[in-house]
């Protein structure tokens, strides 16, 4: 496997010993009755006039305060072209905030991180992460174990959710725990715990191709790319084999991302074959809630999950979002709440996470339900540039 992997993003600021105003300004604005935090601005280079962001950052203009912002090289000419930060809005409210030149040593620190990578001493896993969620998918050593009935592999494309309840990573230190250690990261020990089964499942959002009454899945993922990690986000690319959904050759790329603060990851889905997908949850025992909302564009499962409860959930823009199924079948693991999305010029964009009680998060299904419904608002009415 062709193995690609760009250096972590959060770039450091080196050309100036204390922070310094660039003359540039801009007005962010929340045109929502509510609060809001936990938002990504992006602000690209062409916006700003910068073609390098590599040391820059941003500032309230008011209060001078400098806030945590990343550097994102999306072209991989090893400068930034992006710089995200998450400004607290009050409802109905602008700020003004300011470009500036900034040292390193100067620039606010997070407590949490957005991470993720490969993960070459458990087959080739991918995982990712933030401060609330983590999830991984299952590359092809996985899948040519599984083919060949070796003990270990998996054959899935779906997405396993694992479950933790602290703020900082644990992805390293779980792989540890698991590889080097008598423990298992199937257990808790307070920090959380993967007993998500996926198997051939669509776990928390992986893809499917509905043809007549029967839905068609790709295999494991072929090739990765580390785009970025840091404290605002972390994304990457997937690439699959090309897969047949009966007759239908399918092309499939994902960029996939997530936000500080967010229960949700990012899917940005490229594909050629199809006009359509179905974007699915796992029904795992089927002795959950199914529950809707179309107009506002997601669809949710509540379940008893262990000890505690999960919900786990699907958000996409209404004006993709097609209508749901609850898909129940008795073969193990396919059975999965769909929802139903318009493929427009190639492309498809998502949400797809989890909600654990245990992480103390949320507290019960309508808790998680409020919270994918003010999510779907947001995403309706982001913040306003200017």
């Amino acid at each position: 496997m062709n193995k690609i992997l760009i250096s972590l993003l959060s770039f450091a600021f080196i050309n100036s010993c204390t922070p310094e105003d660039s003359g540039f300004t801009f007005i962010v604005e929340n045109e929502l009755g509510m609060d809001r935090a936990f938002e990504t601005v992006e602000l690209t280079s062409a916006f700003l006039g910068v073609d390098n962001l590599n040391n820059y950052g941003i500032q309230d203009f008011e209060t001078k305060e400098v806030l945590v912002s990343q550097g994102v090289d999306t072209d991989k000419n090893q400068y930034a072209d992006v710089l995200l930060f998450q400004p607290r809005m009050k409802a109905n409210s602008k700020r003004k905030f300011e470009l500036i030149e900034i040292h390193h040593s100067k620039r606010p620190k997070s407590k949490s991180v957005c991470f993720s990578r490969f993960v070459p001493e458990r087959m080739d896993d991918y995982a990712w992460e933030n401060d609330k969620v983590a999830f991984r998918v299952f590359g092809p050593k996985a899948q040519k174990m599984a083919e060949e009935n070796q003990e270990g592999g998996t054959l899935s494309s779906g997405v396993d959710a694992w479950l933790k309840r602290v703020e900082y990573p644990i992805i390293n230190k779980w792989y540890r725990k698991e590889l080097k250690t008598e423990g298992s990261y199937h257990e808790d020990d307070g920090e959380g715990l993967d007993n998500f089964h996926v198997g051939p499942s669509r776990g928390v959002g992986g893809l499917a191709i509905k043809k007549d009454s029967t839905y068609y899945f790709s295999k494991n993922f072929s090739n990765w790319q580390h785009i970025a990690s840091g404290p605002i986000r972390t994304s990457f690319y997937l690439e699959y084999d090309d897969w047949d959904a009966k007759g239908a050759l399918i092309k499939e790329t994902k960029l996939i991302s997530l936000d500080k603060g967010s229960n949700l990851s990012r899917f940005e889905v490229s594909l050629e074959g199809t006009e359509h997908i179905a974007a699915g949850i796992t029904l795992h025992e089927k002795d959950g809630v199914v529950m809707d909302n179309e107009a506002q564009g997601w669809l949710s499962y509540w379940q008893p999950h262990g000890d505690s409860e999960l919900g786990s959930a699907i958000v996409a823009p209404p004006s993709v979002f097609k209508d749901i199924e609850t898909y129940e079948t008795d073969q193990v693991d396919l059975s999965n709440a769909y929802a139903h999305l318009q493929v427009k010029d190639g492309k498809v964009i998502y949400y797809a996470g989890f909600g654990w009680k245990k992480s103390g998060q949320f507290k019960s299904q309508k808790e998680w339900e409020d919270y994918l419904s003010e999510f779907a608002l947001k995403l309706s009415k982001p913040l306003k540039v200017e």
